[in-house]
């Protein structure tokens, strides 16, 4: 158990790092006002595919940058969405074949390359790679980013409507089971997150293999349950925004745009720590499309279209070249980038193996039902 602390640590040195190299420039420019990308004279046109199936989050790719990818390129991109890093590793584990794009999270590469279910990135054909800050380069998943590239980096904590639930009210991760909150919360359709938030609750670390400590967990999440209104990845703003729901534990992109449109909802980060991730983008084993592919992969990293992701899916940006472009306020926004004491106990996602991952999924299940 103690060995997997190293690359927590490792994950938060560099997020802080990050943070403190991020937190000056900036420029005030929305999506909206950024010129728009140009064709990379390198690709070669006539290797380019019709099509690109790409498989990943819902609202993590804007529609913007996919339609000017087709338009500078000639090609149709095709958009499957899944709601959990398990729910992509399943499909692809048991032959869905087709995709050629993928965001799966640090423990879930580790994962898919462990299983040979990953291709090689040619690096020739993705120089804009250099475009990434080295501090997210070279990490233990993937040391040469050979099989995978920083996309977008975030955190997993509490947002509140603090016209509903006063922050006072929610200081810690227990706080989520009290019963003032019934029916109020909305939590994500996520195994892992959430058997991690109540394996904090009782003193253990996030990435806990204890079978004692993991049924102790399921017995706290089902106590959970009647306070909460929906399990929700996909979009849990809308349930926020129209008050079906008074708070919950979301992604920090998602928080982020929920205090865009309006002041009333604070972010929360409690003291016993929280997930902390980077999402890369990777390509399937057997993937149809590659060269494509990789000519995507290149786009996303140019700073103009990692600006414009960034403006309507305010996540980190790992892209320093990006940086001039995104507005000064979300570089403020301590939900996209958080202060570096609120990360002193932030823990990374680990790769369990199949056997582990397998228990949370059946334990999740279990609470679900």
């Amino acid at each position: 158990m103690r060995k997997r602390v190293g690359l927590a640590v490792a994950a938060l040195m560099l997020v802080t790092a990050a943070l403190s190299g991020c937190s000056s420039g900036g420029g005030t420019s929305m999506a909206s006002d950024l010129p728009k990308p140009e064709r990379d004279p390198s690709v070669d046109m006539s290797r380019l595919s019709s099509e690109l199936n790409v498989f990943t989050w819902t609202e993590y790719l804007p529609q913007s940058v996919i339609s000017e990818f087709e338009d500078l390129y000639g090609v149709r991109v095709n958009y499957d969405a899944y709601s959990s890093n398990e729910e992509m590793h399943a499909k692809l584990k048991a032959g869905a074949s087709g995709y050629d794009i993928i965001i799966p999270e640090i423990y879930m590469v580790k994962v898919l390359r462990r299983e040979g279910l990953l291709e090689e990135i040619d690096h020739a054909n993705v120089p804009n790679l250099k475009n990434i800050d080295p501090r997210f380069r070279g990490l233990e998943h993937d040391p040469n980013n050979d099989y995978s590239v920083p996309y977008v980096w975030g955190t997993t904590g509490i947002v509140v409507n603090k016209e509903r639930i006063s922050p006072d009210q929610i200081q810690s991760w227990d706080d989520l089971w009290n019963p003032d909150f019934a029916g109020k919360l909305v939590v994500p359709d996520d195994a892992r997150e959430m058997v991690g938030i109540a394996l904090r609750t009782m003193g253990h670390g996030l990435n806990t293999t204890d079978p004692a400590a993991l049924e102790a967990a399921k017995e706290k999440l089902k106590a959970l349950k009647p306070n909460v209104r929906a399990f929700n990845s996909d979009s849990p703003k809308d349930l926020l925004l129209g008050g079906e729901v008074w708070g919950g534990v979301v992604w920090s992109g998602e928080a982020a745009l929920v205090m865009r449109e309006s002041e009333d909802f604070q972010w929360i980060i409690p003291p016993e720590g929280v997930t902390i991730w980077i999402d890369h983008v990777a390509i399937p084993k057997d993937a149809p499309h590659k060269y494509t592919a990789e000519v995507f992969i290149n786009f996303l990293l140019d700073p103009l279209v990692s600006a414009r992701i960034s403006a309507e899916y305010p996540y980190g940006n790992p892209n320093k070249a990006a940086m001039p472009y995104i507005p000064a306020e979300d570089l403020a926004n301590t939900a996209i980038n958080p202060p570096a004491e609120w990360l002193k106990k932030a823990e990374s996602l680990d790769d369990l193996g199949d056997e582990m991952n397998q228990l949370y999924d059946q334990i999740w299940t279990e609470v679900k039902g």
